[in-house]
Parts: C-alpha cells; structure tokens; sequence
C-alpha cells in the first residue's frame, strides 16, 4: 500500500514537485579507461564496424537483431545510413582506445525526457569487445551519461525471452527483471516473447560504485583476466 493518498484517502505515488523535463542525449564522446562511445559517423566508423562484425565467423550475432546480416560492405553501409542516423533511436559507436578502431555498437532508443525514461538497445558487439572490460565499460559510460549527466529516472533493457546471452547480460550489469510481454512483436518472420529489465535513479549509486571498482586496472592481471566478477563488487 502506497503510503501517499489523495483528498479522498487513495493511494497514490509519491510527488515529484521538483521534477523538471530532462534533456536529450547530447552528441558528444563519452571516454573511459579502455573505449570510448561516440555518436556513429558512418563515414568514419563503417569499414571498422563491418571488419569487427565479419570476424563472427557463423554470423549467430545477428539472430536475434531484427536486420542482417549483410552480404557485402555497400549493403551495410547502405542499411548504417537509413536506418542508423537518426536522433532516436541515436547510434553509437565503440572506439576500442588500445587501436583506435570501432568494435561494436550500441543506442539510446525510446527516448523520452518529460517523464525521464530511456532505453538502450541495438546493441551489437563484435568479437573484439565480447567478455573483454570494453564490453562492461561500454555500457557503465552509457548508464552514466543517462542518470549522472541527463538526470532520468528510469533506464530500460529489453530483448527477446530467448535470447539466454541477453538476458544474462542484463542481470549481471544490474538491470533487473519485470516480466515478459508475450506476442509483443515479430521479426525475420518469427514471433518475439520481449523481457524487460529495468534499472532505476535510486538503484544507480550503489552499481555505479561496482563497475567503478570492477573497471579498475588492478581489478586484471597481465593477461587482461579479471580478478574477481563483477557482482562479487555488489553491495
């Protein structure tokens, strides 16, 4: 039971008199200790991307992507500039900082600064960034921007019930699970159960404090190995 009423004693959610709408994501790099997350230039980014994605030898990356993938370079460049060079969903790009390529991908999507929710998806990483601290660092910068920068309330995850990888990746990076919304939409001709995951303003301080402590050079010995998960840093 809310501990908030109205006049006529029903319960309602707690005020936000102080609430004011949020801006957008700016365009602009966020850097780290081993990437940075940049607005996609297709001009810049495409060759690396399509090098970095063709090193997935069976292409199973793109199973549960609703595109791709794609025969040749122009047809990826092609798809990159109709489909990827909008404000929303709004494209990024990861710059692995070790050789200055890009090596992955991920966005902003769903985007809505009035009530101070926001969503990140299309996230596509290639082999050069799978299981490494780029991967995890790709997704605490963009967490960052989202509640440190812009002030939202509400960061969402969502992806089809099956995809056990996705799913797996949400927990482990804080996200958590709300339930599973049946039917919901259907790709590559195929239907698609989609899981939501969900992390909140009030949630993000203690997480932030974990990837801070996981991201840290000393957390990985010489061979880039980690010291100790991720969780193991959870409060």
């Amino acid at each position: 039971m809310s501990e908030y009423q109205n006049s006529l004693g029903q319960p309602i959610g707690f005020p936000l008199e102080d609430w004011n709408e949020r801006p957008r994501p700016p365009l602009s790099t966020i850097t780290g200790k081993y990437c940075k997350v940049e607005p996609l230039d297709v001009d810049v980014h495409a060759e690396d991307l399509y090098q970095a994605y063709g090193k997935d030898q069976d292409q199973s990356n793109w199973t549960y992507l609703p595109y791709g993938p794609f025969a040749s370079f122009d047809q990826f460049e092609t798809w990159l500039n109709s489909s990827c060079c909008g404000e929303d969903p709004l494209f990024h790009s990861v710059i692995d900082l070790a050789t200055g390529r890009a090596v992955g991908m991920a966005s902003y999507l769903r985007i809505e600064p009035n009530v101070g929710v926001i969503e990140v998806g299309h996230i596509h990483f290639s082999p050069l960034m799978q299981r490494t601290p780029i991967a995890t660092e790709t997704m605490y910068l963009m967490m960052k921007r989202v509640f440190d920068e812009l002030g939202y309330r509400r960061y969402e995850w969502k992806c089809d019930s099956l995809n056990a990888t996705s799913c797996n990746a949400a927990k482990r990076l804080g996200f958590k699970f709300e339930g599973v919304f049946k039917q919901l939409t259907m790709y590559k001709g195929r239907n698609r159960d989609t899981a939501w995951y969900a992390i909140i303003d009030s949630e993000w301080p203690a997480l932030k404090s974990m990837f801070k402590a996981w991201l840290d050079p000393d957390n990985f010995d010489e061979n880039g190995q980690q010291r100790r998960s991720l969780s193991s840093f959870s409060q």
